[in-house]
């Protein structure tokens, strides 16, 4: 049976909203380029940039919490078009214009708006989905995003040198595809009402602050701490591993890393409808466990044989699996967990608390690297992942429990 069989039947909203995210995804070409817009263009130095980029994330936090605000409270549907309406029009006045800070300021503005878009773009999706299918449709969403990223580095390579505003120019034309495909694609939705046992914890609690309802579940807290250990440790591979190719490898290092990276979207669209055929019908807490230990996996291994090249694109086969496995489980869990009348707000904190904590861990691999070297760095950040692989087992321990009509076949 064809494998992407799997995706049929689902609501035709479903479908256009995967392909707004491919398109967006061909456009996302901005904020991965900013060390070398910020190095090569404005001649920031190392050091800062990695405190301008932490404090980047660190401000986007609390506005990923307000995108998901104003998905509970007003449309999710408008909410995602005017935030995508911002970015079109930084993005294309950033084309028009000489580089400078100002542009960099319009490049975080778009960027921030992308970002705060990911809370309604989920709490969308399960609105409009059964329960029965959350994992197809976020498998959907995720495998077309990725397609979407597989060329953009691409494109943005071949522009960045002589045609940067071109970039700018394309990845404004890309988001503003994906708005009138929401446009007139998509309607406005109330979160479908199921009657199973297993829906009793979406069931919407009006008039309840988002404190009392993650005080109801702590097992969600648990979940968002775990995921935040995972998005921190996954982060290494944008920021260690370069590092240590390009220190090893010379002047070979960009063009390795960069094939090196390419390999990640590819496996990224090979394996996803495999592994969501295979392993979609198992809890998604046991899936993150093993997405956790693969990541631990491909990471030792770059570690214990990181000045043969091969071994990169063996690790990073290993870690993307992990991925594939984890993110393909991420969705699903919160939509099954969380009361229907707080999804945008509780994702919104989830991004929130992942982002700074992703932020603090990075810059304490940094502060490592610099005053230790790279074996020190990587066997406190291995050491870190076998503790979040601890509590990510106690977290399948509790889920079961608190979550009972969950597991019940």
């Amino acid at each position: 049976m064809n494998l992407l069989d799997q995706y049929r039947g689902m609501k035709r909203e479903v479908y256009f909203l995967a392909f707004g995210r491919l398109v967006t995804g061909l456009g996302a070409m901005i904020w991965p380029m900013m060390t070398l817009i910020l190095s090569r263009k404005m001649g920031v130095e190392a050091g800062r940039i990695s405190w301008l980029l932490a404090a980047a994330m660190i401000v986007m936090a609390p506005a990923v919490y307000l995108g998901g605000k104003l998905a509970d409270v007003t449309s999710k549907k408008y909410t995602i078009i005017v935030l995508d309406l911002i970015s079109v029009i930084c993005y294309a006045l950033s084309a028009f214009l000489p580089m400078s800070w100002g542009v960099i300021f319009l490049l975080f503005i778009g960027s921030l708006c992308q970002n705060m878009e990911h809370p309604p773009y989920h709490a969308l999706i399960t609105d409009m989905t059964v329960t029965a299918d959350r994992d197809r449709a976020f498998s959907l969403q995720y495998l077309c995003a990725n397609l979407g990223l597989m060329l953009a580095p691409t494109i943005s390579g071949i522009l960045f040198v002589k045609h940067l505003n071109l970039a700018f120019l394309i990845n404004s034309i890309s988001i503003f595809s994906s708005v009138i495909l929401i446009f007139f694609g998509v309607k406005d939705t109330v979160p479908l009402v199921e009657t199973d046992e297993a829906s009793v914890y979406q069931r919407g609690r009006d008039g309840e602050n988002i404190f009392k309802v993650l005080q109801d579940n702590p097992v969600v807290i648990l979940f968002i701490i775990v995921m935040s250990g995972y998005f921190a440790m996954y982060q290494m591979y944008t920021y260690l591993m370069p590092l240590d190719i390009a220190a090893i490898q010379g002047e070979r290092g960009a063009l390795i890393y960069g094939s090196v990276t390419s390999v990640n979207c590819l496996v990224v669209v090979a394996f996803t409808p495999v592994v969501n055929r295979l392993f979609g019908d198992k809890p998604e807490t046991v899936r993150i466990v093993s997405g956790f230990m693969l990541l631990f996996g491909g990471f030792a291994m770059f570690v214990a044989f990181m000045r043969l090249v091969p071994v990169y694109y063996m690790s990073m086969v290993i870690l993307t699996l992990g991925e594939v496995f984890t993110l393909t489980a991420e969705s699903p869990y919160m939509s099954r967990r969380v009361p229907s009348t707080h999804r945008g707000r509780v994702n919104g904190a989830y991004t929130f608390i992942r982002t700074v904590i992703t932020s603090v861990v990075t810059l304490v691999a940094g502060a490592l690297y610099s005053a230790f070297g790279s074996l020190p760095a990587w066997i406190s950040m291995l050491a870190i992942t076998v503790g979040f692989i601890a509590v990510a087992v106690m977290m399948d321990r509790r889920d079961r429990k608190a979550y009972a009509n969950l597991y019940e076949r």
